[in-house]
């Protein structure tokens, strides 16, 4: 059966917010769009601080560690002062994160989030006191300090509170200084691993021999589907940054299975561009049954002797829609989007006709729901 899709057909599900990777040729992109390489990473560093300077929207009286903070960080300043008389109404307790480039070295300046851990309202307009930030080691590499920027707000009142955002998590951008530099050489390595972000033995084979083919050697070979070694060639030893300038830069056609990706919860659907559909026909409606409950009240006649009686009423209503049975395949994914357009299918609709046409064998693609 041959589908006729009209001009309003088309963009009938071009208005539903499904998103689509069109089934065109794959295209030439980077290796270093699709891959990292070995010894380019971050780290992970984090700490626990102190934020003055709230205007009365820090940590309750009942945090503790607030509390215990505040009193070991004005012994070690030489001020005594009792625990109970402090009050932290303009203090919050914070996590400290940031993301450390191996490169970076002593002096360099890092980016910092902080993140309130206790019942604090607002880090707005609060300063981060000195903190040190921690490796998975246990060792500072770096110290932060600094005014937030908080990009939210909150007004209360007395029947009523505003929020925009976020307010409990602010940034300190370049608040961090490195005090040490990661152990690590670049250029000492004796052999490059190239991590793909999506693993395809494909692609991985693809860009092994691309490698070798521009090296003039055997020096790369895919290990697996998401790993390709390569050993350095005897003019880049020692000297790995011209090499990896010419290397990231090559271009691949990268290579992907076909795969369906659903998002229940805004009903956002996207295809791969390899997404087959056997020949099936596919018939969706709905089935509406609308209950109304009301109440109708009988009143007496004046000087009866009546009673007033309440007669509980109900209205049902069924609406189902029509629909005829319509023959989906798809040969492409243009031709499987003009089949479901022809159903009149929104994407909540396009979920449970996915889902359908896989358990029938006649989707040919992964389905996955997240």
């Amino acid at each position: 059966m041959k589908l006729t899709i009209t001009r309003h057909h088309l963009f009938g599900l071009a208005a539903t917010v499904v998103l689509l990777c069109w089934a065109l040729p794959a295209q030439a992109v980077r290796i270093k769009d699709i891959a990292t390489f070995s010894g380019v990473r971050d780290n992970q560093l984090i700490g626990y601080g102190l934020v003055v300077g709230l205007a009365g929207t820090g940590d309750k009286k009942d945090s503790v560690f607030t509390l215990s903070s505040m009193k070991n960080m004005m012994d070690r300043m030489g001020v005594g002062v009792d625990s109970r008389a402090l009050k932290i109404k303009n203090v919050a307790s914070v996590m400290v994160t940031a993301r450390m480039p191996v490169s970076a070295k002593p002096g360099s300046r890092l980016d910092v989030t902080v993140s309130s851990v206790g019942d604090a309202t607002s880090l707005l307009g609060g300063v981060l006191l000195q903190t040190a930030l921690k490796g998975v080691d246990g060792k500072t590499y770096s110290l932060a300090q600094g005014p937030l920027t908080v990009g939210g707000f909150s007004a209360t009142g007395a029947a009523a509170r505003v929020t925009k955002n976020i307010n409990t998590v602010g940034l300190i951008p370049g608040g961090a200084i490195v005090e040490r530099a990661i152990p690590f050489e670049f250029n000492q390595q004796d052999k490059l691993t190239l991590n793909m972000r999506n693993g395809d033995f494909s692609t991985a084979q693809q860009i092994a021999e691309r490698l070798n083919s521009v090296m003039g050697g055997p020096y790369a070979r895919a290990v697996d589907s998401g790993t390709v070694s390569m050993d350095i060639p005897p003019q880049y030893k020692n000297n790995l940054v011209p090499l990896m300038a010419s290397v990231e830069n090559l271009e691949v056609n990268p290579d992907t299975p076909a795969k369906v990706v659903v998002d229940e919860k805004t009903g956002t659907v996207v295809l791969g561009r390899d997404v087959r559909i056997t020949r099936a026909a596919v018939a969706h409606g709905n089935l509406q049954i609308t209950v109304q409950e009301s109440e109708q009240v009988s009143q007496p006649g004046p000087f009866s002797q009546g009673q007033t009686v309440v007669t509980p009423q109900t209205d049902i209503n069924v609406r189902q829609e029509d629909r005829r049975l319509v023959m989906v395949e798809g040969a492409t994914l243009q031709e499987l989007v003009d089949g479901l357009n022809a159903v009149g299918a929104t994407p909540r609709d396009l979920i449970s006709i996915l889902r359908s046409l896989q358990a029938s064998g006649s989707l040919h693609a992964a389905l996955e729901v997240i």
